[in-house]
């Protein structure tokens, strides 16, 4: 009889139904804005990387990670996410500085615009302003983010500065700061080293692409384009939400002051940066969960991310709070939508594809776990 009852419960623990992996779960959701993509996945280069955020006693944060399709050597195009690190890592080189700070004014040569770090990183957040970037990049130089990146144990190269002519020129330009006593002091330009190809797979893209309005009818190589795969994205996010999971000389040196204006730009919405135009709409740099509605934003879920989007490829990579679980999650993914081939023509299933995937997924994975 004893020896029935120890059978019994054995046999009922093993036939007690495992937890789904979460990303498993959602990846095979019955949803068409997922199955879609799903059922054509060689075509769309979907890579996603999920982690649940756990507290254990004393606050002490545990990393659960879930991947699809993760591959480091599979070539995406960045587009604005690059400017995520870019971000952090002009706080970190002004702190090191230590004449200036992000609310020195400054303006770079040849720029009519005086402006400030902080108002640059705003507009980077709230409406992913591509000249912002590139008065970032001149202050740190391509040498500069890169090493400062591997020097963090983060795999990425960026050689270019983002939709400007001679966007890869090696030699920065100078920023002049006004500094309290009306003192003007100015940084000297970096000669950066020159870039080499890349050697990863999947260099070469499509069928054809647009040059100087004439159709080239050859894969467009992406070879010495910026290079940031997610990994590197979310473990970008980690070490900046969660410095103290690593050491001292893999974080990132912000100042408490900054590290928490940062996080604030992340999160702002471009009405609250002061874009009242209605095509800045609550969720227009939140591709994950809300990329798909243009409704206000519910203040239940806290999203700090960034996205980028061009040549087709769509991605985001977000720490989001779900207040209603007091959940915490970080999802980074990429979606390639360019089903004609043709880079530089404007036709992507940008609207009908990648963003509805990349919503319908945030859902998936953090209202409906």
């Amino acid at each position: 009889m004893k020896f029935q009852l120890v059978f019994i419960l054995i046999l009922s623990f093993s036939c007690a139904p495992s937890k789904l992996n979460p990303l498993k779960k959602a990846l095979a959701s019955s949803n068409q804005k997922i199955k879609t993509v799903m059922d054509n996945l060689e075509q769309y280069e979907v890579q996603i990387l999920f982690t649940e955020v756990l507290r254990g006693p004393k606050n002490k944060v545990v990393f659960k990670d879930y991947a699809f399709q993760v591959n480091h050597r599979n070539y995406f195009y960045p587009a604005s996410t690059v400017k995520f690190p870019t971000a952090i890592l002009a706080l970190e080189k002004l702190t090191e500085d230590g004449q200036f700070n992000r609310d020195t004014p400054f303006f770079v040569e040849g720029d009519s615009l005086n402006t400030t770090f902080a108002n640059e990183i705003r507009k980077i957040f709230a409406v992913s302003d591509n000249e912002s970037n590139n008065r970032l990049f001149e202050y740190l130089g391509q040498d500069g983010i890169n090493n400062r990146l591997k020097n963090k144990g983060i795999d990425a190269r960026i050689t270019h500065r983002l939709s400007t002519p001679n966007s890869d020129n090696l030699i920065t330009k100078p920023l002049f700061f006004y500094l309290n006593d009306g003192t003007k002091v100015s940084t000297k330009p970096i000669i950066n080293t020159p870039s080499k190809p890349l050697s990863i797979e999947k260099l070469k893209k499509g069928t054809g692409y647009l040059k100087d309005g004439q159709l080239i009818r050859e894969p467009m190589d992406f070879s010495f384009k910026n290079y940031m795969p997610i990994t590197s994205l979310h473990k970008t996010m980690k070490q900046l939400v969660f410095p103290e999971n690593y050491p001292k000389k893999k974080r990132f040196h912000l100042t408490e002051s900054d590290r928490a204006f940062l996080m604030a730009m992340m999160k702002i919405s471009p009405k609250e940066a002061g874009y009242l135009d209605a095509d800045h709409y609550d969720s227009y740099g939140k591709f994950l969960i809300f990329g798909d509605d243009k409704s206000p934003m519910p203040n239940t879920i806290e999203i700090y991310n960034k996205v980028g989007y061009a040549y087709g490829y769509l991605t985001d990579c977000a720490y989001i709070k779900n207040k209603n679980t007091h959940k915490e999650y970080i999802i980074t993914a990429t979606i390639h939508t360019n089903k004609n081939g043709i880079f530089n023509d404007g036709i992507y299933e940008t609207e009908t594809i990648g963003i509805p995937f990349l919503a319908e997924l945030g859902r998936q994975l953090v209202i409906r776990p």
